[in-house]
């Protein structure tokens, strides 16, 4: 049986807002260990009457970057771990880790491709981390990513996917379900089986698939795939409990 993996204190390197409700926090580890995309950190906060609380964030950064890992961390009001980073934590200050964790939801470039990813909101996360690593494979394999947000603002990596969308390898499809900035040219409603239709035309024959985001969302994409004739062996899942 594998020795469980220790905590150990990464220090706060820099600190990036990706939106109003959303920052990426580099954090160098003393005990640094490669990840594979798609896999997450647990990190606990101690108080000083000792309680703890911990939650598990996904690795936004690639295997392929050593010494640290990113951690984008969207603020729910009433978390406990999350408000502690948008409002407390600074650069320089220590947090407690273990990690990297999980070994179903990954991509390696050895698995190849092509590669559909799926994600709502903050679910991006993960699928992020695949495709910074993609940018570094090769050959880079065909991959496209459909992308739900509330907002133009609530979209979490916004220039970088931009600029990532210029790859001639990938397509970049995003959703605005609230609202819509003039000259919008985007969808503008939840993610359904016309665009998972288009999604699995883009990618290409029989893809990997990655879906990540709130619950509900996650299991309308996963059974729209599978109604559209992708093998359900062919999708992998990751879900997170329903936001306002």
């Amino acid at each position: 049986m594998p020795e469980p993996l220790a905590w150990q204190i990464a220090t706060v390197t820099a600190i990036r807002a990706e939106t109003p409700e959303v920052s990426s926090f580099t954090l160098a580890l003393p005990a640094w260990r490669a990840h594979r995309a798609g896999q997450h950190y647990d990190v606990r906060l101690t108080a000083l009457d000792g309680y703890k609380a911990q939650r598990s964030y996904s690795i936004a950064s690639p295997p392929s970057r050593a010494g640290e890992v990113d951690l984008t961390i969207e603020r729910i009001a009433d978390g406990e771990v999350s408000p502690y980073f948008h409002d407390v934590v600074e650069v320089g200050d220590r947090v407690e880790l273990r990690g990297p964790i999980g070994g179903y939801f990954v991509w390696e470039p050895a698995l190849g491709g092509p590669l559909l990813l799926i994600a709502g909101g903050s679910g991006v996360v993960p699928l992020m981390a695949m495709l910074r690593e993609r940018a570094s494979a090769d050959p880079r394999p065909a991959a496209v990513l459909l992308h739900s947000s509330r907002t133009y603002e609530d979209v979490i990596y916004r220039d970088e996917l931009d600029a990532l969308a210029g790859d001639a390898g990938l397509r970049v499809i995003q959703t605005l379900t609230r609202s819509q900035p003039p000259g919008w040219h985007g969808y503008a409603r939840r993610i359904d089986k016309p665009m998972l239709a288009e999604a699995i035309a883009a990618s290409g024959a029989q893809p990997l698939v990655y879906i990540c985001g709130p619950t509900l969302l996650v299991e309308a994409a996963a059974n729209g795939l599978v109604e559209l004739g992708v093998p359900p062996v062919q999708v992998r899942t990751e879900r997170f409990g329903p936001t306002s």
